[in-house]
């Protein structure tokens, strides 16, 4: 059975719901948003290069 931590969920909610907020009324919503782009596509390039070598 999982156990939640619900401080640290809550805590961790909180804080990326504020500089959400806080990224959206300086308009650089959208710099943040292409930078977990970047992140996200380099992580999952090696995967796909494994599929690609079969």
């Amino acid at each position: 059975m999982v156990r939640v931590k619900w401080k640290v969920l809550c805590g961790k909610t909180l804080i990326w719901l504020a500089a959400e907020i806080l990224l959206c009324l300086v308009g650089m919503d959208d710099i943040a948003d292409y930078s977990e782009f970047l992140f996200d596509r380099h992580s999952n390039n090696s995967s796909i290069v494994c599929l690609n070598q079969k």
